[in-house]
């Protein structure tokens, strides 16, 4: 009896694995309808309402607790809100509807409709502020990166393991000026630079296979709720990533410590950003170095999903077809 109800929890836990699917799937639709319109909000909404009207059929009790803000500032999908049909087990939620979205707007490479799922209390509630981070893909020794070391230790280490030099490495940052000095400190290494105008999240998650995208490590300051995203996807992937919260003003450290964050100087590891068992997903809005975008097609949609689970390591690449389309509230 215990073995058939921990085969049916494991089933459950399958089928919820891609579940996770279809709620990135609509949300990157309704986005790439407004694909290249040059209207963020409206994209923006378009796909944070789709996701909401999918999370809300999982079998799931769940909190958002990275979303898109607080709840006077943010419609729907606001920071605390409760989600899911309440009949399942209890689970935080780290989403972005529409990561990158003035990629979308401007429809430009990379726009992704992200969501991860762990264990209540599995993933850091962090503020809305900066976050200074570093990153790198499976299969370096532990310690190969540290946030504290200069960045040109880093690139050293990183080649080291990787068995070239650092000439032939690539660092991913973002087109910020508050990178200036970071983006000359790279190029003092002789190591290349893959500037991104947006979407740190894919950049994080390009580390994971830089045979196929060229990109070594990331590394700079982004959002902090985009952190904690890239972070759930690497505890599926593998690799290694260390962040510090960027804390500017008195109201962000008040809101940090509102949320359980009392040192906002601590550096924290991969496995303090998430842990447990965590789901990942996401899908494609413009192409993009590692999803493709949606394809809106007269008698069906095409989407491209990753699906990652972190304790069985299995990462899924899906490509569906779509041809119910009113299911996408589609005119």
């Amino acid at each position: 009896m215990a073995e058939r109800q921990k085969d049916e929890e494991t089933v459950l836990d399958r089928i919820l694995t891609l579940e996770l699917a279809r709620v990135t799937e609509r949300a990157a639709v309704s986005a790439a309808r407004l694909r290249g319109r040059g209207d963020e909000k409206a994209a923006d909404q378009a796909a944070v309402d789709a996701m909401r009207r999918e999370l809300n059929q999982l079998p799931i009790d769940g909190t958002v607790v990275i979303g898109e803000g607080e709840r006077d500032e943010a419609p729907m999908l606001y920071i605390g809100e409760k989600v899911g049909t309440k009949a399942g087990a209890k689970v935080d939620i780290a989403l972005d509807p529409l990561e990158g979205t003035t990629l979308c707007a401007k429809n430009m490479p990379n726009s992704i409709a992200v969501i991860a799922l762990a264990p209540e209390g599995g993933l850091l509630n962090a503020p809305d502020s900066y976050m200074e981070k570093i990153a790198i893909g499976p299969g370096y020794p532990a310690g190969t990166i540290d946030l504290d070391l200069p960045i040109a230790t880093n690139l050293e280490n990183v080649a080291k393991a990787k068995g070239v030099e650092v000439s032939e490495l690539t660092v991913c940052v973002l087109d910020r000026p508050r990178h200036a000095k970071l983006i000359d400190d790279i190029r003092a290494t002789g190591a290349s630079i893959y500037l991104i105008g947006d979407g740190d999240v894919a950049g994080i998650i390009h580390t994971t296979n830089s045979e196929e995208t060229g990109i070594d490590l990331y590394v700079g300051i982004g959002g902090a709720p985009e952190g904690v995203l890239a972070a759930a996807a690497l505890r599926c992937i593998g690799g290694q990533m260390q962040g510090r919260l960027v804390i500017t003003r008195e109201e962000q450290r008040e809101r940090a410590k509102r949320m359980g964050i009392d040192d906002a100087n601590r550096k924290y590891t991969l496995e303090e950003l998430a842990c447990g068992d965590v789901l990942f997903a996401a899908t494609g809005v413009t192409d993009g170095n590692f999803l493709k975008g949606v394809k809106l097609g007269r008698n069906a949609i095409t989407t491209h999903t990753v699906v990652m689970r972190s304790t069985t390591g299995t990462v899924r690449y899906i490509e569906a077809q779509h041809t119910q389309l009113e299911k996408f509230h589609l005119d």
